[in-house]
């Protein structure tokens, strides 16, 4: 087993890998800008070591930084989290290359994945269908034109080395494309470093359902289940919820087989997604995320693994002492996230102090958070506080226990998203699952002004 790790992170993911390290007896090691000197996870590590500034770029994102805090702790790993440096190549060379291991899959699967024209193409040898599209980079709007001209309007304009809604552009006719395709490799470049994109049709009332897999060293692929995350604002997933509710179970099992040819495909090892566009009965591929997702504890609470355990042992080399018999999901998890930011102003990011706090609890019960009354939420990072969670033996009465958590659940202080949550949790289509990517947003433009808890 590992003996120490460092984690190249912040926030609630930060604290939740230090707990399971702690349960397992691993050393963890927090690294820590100016802003989170008192954060949670700098508080519940063993070690800290400070990488300075305040910005993301300054601190999270120094490479040389983080390398000096691995030196100078003696760290023999290195969990990267989501989000910052989880899915960089460079940056898992570069741990690599010092001889430490890289919790999480090897550079190369996460340089074909990364890339989302060569992910298309790696599953499509795989026999995985993704969404029609052109597998190489826009050079001019004309090649818009034409995909769309053949395939039909609208389409999406995408980052290629891009991720959650950053660098897309949907584009309606042939008049928009010029604009949109500028607009979109400025943003590509503005967020990722890179403007090259791709064109695809563009799905319009599609669901967005992820499937769960982990590999090991020793050549054991499985998938663990599905995830619905269609409850999205712009792109930006809102609400998880494991199964997937009224979605059958021939494509579950199709789904599962599918991402696990994409996995194989790419040599990955460790956990990882890989997300798929579900419409009329089809599935697509969609990316594959190489890293853990922000949900991955509904996958958790229906599967009874930890998640971050395994990431752990497979990482020390250890193997699946499981098949893909043994892995068994019962009742309905679902999560949603809080974020600092008020619904009712367009999501405006709201940072604060914590005045007051009351976290949920009871049966079922389960919210990941960086917070403590008295924190301060910076305003230079995601603005996520906390994943509230709950289990129960069917969605109808996860449902109840949510609407139930909320209401338990105080952050005074700053606003929240939790009046958008407690609205949807009493929203008739959410409650009966009619919704795709596109709900949300047509739901927020009817709903907006009643989301002001106070």
């Amino acid at each position: 087993m590992l003996k120490k790790v460092l984690i190249a992170n912040r926030g609630e993911i930060a604290v939740r890998v230090i707990r399971t390290c702690r349960e397992l007896g691993i050393s963890t090691v927090a690294v820590y800008s100016e802003l989170d000197r008192e954060a949670l996870h700098v508080r519940l590590a063993d070690e800290a070591y400070a990488l300075g500034g305040s910005t993301a770029a300054e601190s999270y994102l120094n490479t040389e930084a983080i390398l000096d805090a691995i030196e100078k702790s003696g760290a023999d790993a290195v969990h990267p989290g989501y989000g910052f440096f989880s899915e960089n190549t460079d940056f898992a060379r570069a741990i690599t290359a010092r001889g430490v291991t890289f919790i999480g899959p090897p550079p190369e699967a996460i340089e074909v994945m990364g890339d989302k024209i060569s992910s298309r193409i790696a599953a499509q040898a795989a026999g995985v269908s993704g969404v029609p599209g052109r597998n190489d980079t826009l050079t001019s709007p004309d090649e818009v034109i034409a995909f769309g001209n053949e395939y039909g309007w609208p389409v999406a304009i995408k980052a290629a080395y891009g991720g959650g809604g950053r660098g897309m552009k949907v584009v309606h006719s042939a008049t928009e494309a010029g604009e949109a395709l500028e607009s979109a490799q400025r943003e590509a470049l503005s967020y990722f470093g890179r403007s090259e994109c791709y064109v695809e049709r563009y799905l319009t009332w599609p669901r967005h359902v992820e499937m769960q897999v982990i590999a090991d060293t020793h050549g054991n692929y499985l998938w663990l289940g599905e995830r619905d995350c269609s409850a999205q604002r712009r792109h930006q997933k809102l609400i998880e919820e494991s199964p997937a509710p009224n979605f059958p179970d021939e494509v579950r099992q199709a789904m599962g087989e599918a991402a696990v040819k994409v996995s194989k495909a790419c040599g990955y090892v460790n956990a990882g997604t890989v997300e798929f566009l579900f419409q009329d009965g089809e599935f697509y591929f969609l990316e594959m995320n190489t890293r853990l997702q922000v949900e991955h504890p509904v996958t958790e609470l229906v599967t009874g693994l930890d998640l971050v355990e395994w990431q752990l042992r497979i990482a020390a080399g250890e193997a699946l002492p499981f098949a893909q018999k043994d892995v068994v999901r019962n009742g309905h998890a679902i999560e949603v996230r809080i974020n600092a930011e008020d619904p009712a102003k367009g999501f405006m990011p709201a940072p604060g102090t914590i005045e007051t706090l009351a976290l949920p609890g009871g049966a079922g019960v389960r919210f990941d958070t960086l917070l403590y009354q008295g924190y301060t939420v910076p305003p230079f990072y995601d603005s996520l506080l906390g994943k509230l969670i709950v289990w129960d033996e069917n969605r109808e009465a996860a449902m109840d226990r949510m609407q139930r958590a909320l209401k338990e659940l105080t952050i005074g202080g700053l606003k929240t998203t939790k009046p958008l949550h407690l609205a949807l949790a009493a929203d008739p289509d959410v409650r009966a699952a009619r919704f795709d990517t596109q709900f949300l947003e047509v739901w927020l433009e009817h709903r907006a002004a009643m989301l002001d808890d106070h």
